[in-house]
């Protein structure tokens, strides 16, 4: 990995050791734009890391700081996830400017990252998590084309292998409610804001909010783990 130091002010004490790592998309237009706005101390948003789409990754914040990236948040029981966690921000113009698929040599630099921040920090495999899975009601990122199956395949989190997801008949939405509250998800939304952020993350073949036999399948499997 090629790393530049690129030193934000926009961070402060932690309040908890770190056991979480939350990836983010930067939704703006470049790599530079998202850059300015996360050392801009007006701002008041910040993150660890930023991986450019050709792998370059910046260092913006010490991981002994807690940096300002995840806002209003709720993880297996936890809220305001900043004080406790790590985040990556990975360049893409997200849903609101052109979202794209993430190239294979940011994917790759990204998992690397990973890698090295695991080996730092007790961070479970359950808690590599996406924004949108800590705050279902706010975000999408890195949403649906993001390859959550690579990383788990080289030790990032995890993912349900071989587990179809593509079955459409309709589940049991309290049934399929009780698993994503098992996994972490906070239980004071919508079923269509839950299941949407669990399809996003572990079943991207259909985002549509729906309880269906193949989003039941991938949150058993996901629980279980």
């Amino acid at each position: 990995m090629r790393r530049i130091e690129a030193p934000s002010p926009n961070h402060d004490e932690r309040d908890a050791p770190v056991d979480v790592l939350i990836l983010h998309y930067t939704d703006m237009m470049t790599g530079a734009a998202a850059i300015a706005r996360l050392r801009d101390p007006q701002a008041k948003v910040s993150a660890h890391y930023v991986v450019e789409e050709d792998g370059t990754v910046f260092h913006l914040v010490p991981e002994e700081r807690r940096a300002w990236h995840a806002g209003i948040s709720h993880w297996r029981g936890h809220e305001q996830l900043n004080g406790r966690s790590i985040g990556i921000e990975v360049v893409n113009p997200g849903h609101s400017c052109g979202y794209r698929p993430f190239p294979a040599l940011q994917m790759a630099a990204v998992c690397d990252l990973c890698l090295e921040i695991l080996s730092r920090h007790p961070i479970p495999a359950r808690n590599v998590v996406a924004h949108s899975d800590v705050s279902p009601d706010r975000k999408r990122d890195p949403g649906e084309l993001f390859d959550w199956q690579g990383l788990a395949e080289n030790g990032v989190g995890r993912f349900p292998a071989g587990v179809a997801g593509d079955d459409p008949a309709p589940a049991d939405p309290a049934e399929l409610r009780a698993l994503l509250a098992a996994i972490g998800y906070r239980q004071d939304l919508p079923d269509a804001v839950l299941f949407t952020a669990f399809q996003r993350h572990w079943r991207a073949e259909r985002v549509d909010g729906r309880a269906d036999a193949g989003t039941l399948a991938r949150a058993k499997a996901v629980a279980a783990g």
